[in-house]
């Protein structure tokens, strides 16, 4: 593999790099990085626009950019034969977008297609099913929790998947899928009124997200320590923390978590589902 200036590359170190600029919140940097790289194999150039289409998920997802469906349709096209990954990130996209609805945050199944949901339901369930080792299948479990949660607002079930896909970042040492996993068991654990344990889930996703060099994901982490100080009376210091992730959120081109520090620094809890979601 060569690029424009004719530097050999190895593909696997091409993609782990722009993984990590990814993961760091430079999702244009990445991006560049692997659309300046030709191949004439079909394999790495496969691979390659794959992982160019994971970025632009990760960038859609906190910048608030739509490029991710172009870019799956493409890598799409590279693996006639199916891909586990590029499926995988169709559903993660399809998850995204059906969020949205009038252009604004809905949470639960109201305004929204049901047999979309379905639909996006039994491919989480296929995917999982027919992932190719206990990684993927861990994050196939992640997504049915999300689904099951947040557009189901099936929220007795939803922690068993995530649950499940804790065991499997903990067997496969992945810390991404442990953190988001954390994340939303902490959630529950907060509705709940348990904050001892959310405290404890939510403090090892920080420490973890922080350890695999996610910066908007320990930002968002770093919002929910912030809700759980207001919670135990320290407005002060829930002021002050939400106001830095507002301000560092905002440096690293990430404006919809900017965007939930400001709302929470008005008495917005983002744990929350928005009022409009009928949830």
């Amino acid at each position: 593999m060569t690029s424009t200036a004719n530097t050999v590359v190895p593909v696997e170190e091409l993609i782990a790099a722009a993984h990590e600029l990814s993961v760091t919140g430079r999702w244009e940097r990445a991006s560049r990085l692997l659309d300046a790289c030709t191949t004439d194999g079909p394999d790495p150039r496969a691979r390659i626009a794959r992982a160019a289409a994971q970025v632009a998920l990760e960038q859609d997802w906190f910048a608030g950019t739509d490029t991710a469906t172009a870019r799956i349709e493409a890598a799409g096209k590279e693996f006639p034969g199916g891909d586990w990954d590029v499926d995988f990130a169709r559903l993660r996209n399809t998850y995204r977008r059906l969020l949205v609805v009038d252009g604004r945050l809905r949470l639960g199944p109201a305004g929204k297609d049901p047999q979309a949901l379905t639909s996006l339901l039994r491919e989480a369930e296929s995917l999982r099913d027919d992932a190719p080792d206990e990684g993927r299948r861990g994050w196939a479990e992640m997504y049915l929790g999300l689904i099951t949660d947040n557009h189901f607002a099936d929220l007795t079930n939803a922690p068993s998947h995530y649950m499940s896909a804790l065991r499997a970042a903990e067997s496969g040492e992945d810390p991404l899928l442990a953190r988001e996993a954390l994340r939303h068991l902490g959630d529950h654990d907060h509705d709940a009124g348990d904050h001892e344990l959310a405290l404890n889930r939510w403090r090892r996703a920080a420490t973890l997200g922080a350890g695999a060099g996610t910066v908007p994901g320990t930002l968002s982490q770093q919002l929910l320590l912030a809700v759980l100080a207001r919670d135990s009376g320290d407005e002060a210091g829930a002021r002050a923390l939400a106001t830095e992730v507002a301000r560092w959120a905002e440096a690293i081109g990430a404006p919809r978590l900017a965007a939930q520090a400001r709302d929470f620094l008005t008495g917005v809890d983002p744990t929350q589902p928005p009022a409009e979601s009928g949830s």
